[in-house]
């Protein structure tokens, strides 16, 4: 089936019109999905996000599709429950995205000229800017987002406004600076005189350093950290499940012994050619 192909519209424009029909129906039938409210959905559509999140990351493109499917539930429930109170229903939100797509892109729509992806994201600053009305590029970052996340939205942000780094080369020297300063909290230090305020404060110094290399490296440093978290418990569990099937309890082994089953566990990763292997 071509998938990108105009001839699917209608197709695409009915599976759209019937979820909105199930889903009016849902809302006017079903005792639960009746209950609901924009404050009940959004920790279920945080979840949500994340589970979409996870089929990107283990490129799972099956359960995608489904996650995906969710998601939009979600978008759509959000927009019925404003329609019952008058306030807006998703023909007006998808109309509003329409418009500012439309705005925040006059190098297509209008007579702007922006020929390479920097010049069209700091013409997406400008125009958020005055669109929104914020007195700062850093206003419109998200205070709930996740540290790591925001670290690198803020840093993005301030790209955008022209404030940041001319070459990797520059960043990296920040890194070792940072690192630098980090490590002399701790030197020659007896633990317990720590500052323990200080040392947070140099750590997060350090790994905001990080990250900016990261962006200037083209990695994405959540993806990344996921990545290693994902395999991380994959060798972890591989070295559970040895340990049992040969009669020991993790509790009962050394580190040393640990690691046998560790370094067997990273071979596995690379024969079996698993999700986490490809880092």
């Amino acid at each position: 089936m071509e998938y990108n192909s105009p001839d699917r519209r209608p197709a695409q424009l009915a599976a759209f019109g019937r979820l909105l029909d199930v889903l009016e129906r849902l809302r006017a039938e079903c005792p639960w999905d009746r209950k609901q409210t924009l404050e009940s959905l959004r920790h279920l559509t945080i979840e949500e996000t994340y589970e979409l999140s996870d089929a990107i990351i283990r490129h799972d493109l099956p359960d995608l599709k489904k996650e995906l499917g969710d998601v939009f539930l979600h978008l759509i429930f959000y927009a019925k429950i404003a329609s019952e109170t008058g306030q807006f229903d998703i023909a007006d939100v998808l109309n509003a995205q329409c418009e500012k797509l439309i705005f925040r892109h006059p190098h297509i729509y209008g007579d702007v000229q922006a020929e390479d992806e920097e010049t069209v994201k700091r013409n997406w600053e400008q125009l958020k800017l005055k669109e929104k009305g914020n007195t700062s590029v850093l206003g419109g970052v998200p205070t709930s987002l996740p540290a790591l996340v925001k670290a690198m939205r803020i840093q993005e942000k301030a790209r955008g406004a022209g404030f940041d780094w001319e070459k990797p080369e520059q960043v990296w020297d920040k890194v070792q600076e940072e690192l630098g300063e980090f490590e002399a909290e701790f030197a020659h230090a007896d633990p317990a005189s720590i500052n323990q305020e200080h040392a947070a404060a140099e750590f997060g110094d350090l790994l905001f350093s990080l990250i900016n290399f990261a962006r200037h490296a083209g990695i994405n440093p959540e993806e990344a950290l996921e990545r290693t978290n994902r395999k991380f418990i994959n060798r972890f569990q591989y070295l559970e499940t040895q340990a049992a099937q040969d009669g020991h309890q993790l509790r009962d082994l050394t580190l040393s012994q640990m690691d046998v089953y560790w370094e067997q566990a990273k071979k596995y990763n690379f024969i079996s050619k698993l999700p986490e292997s490809k880092d």
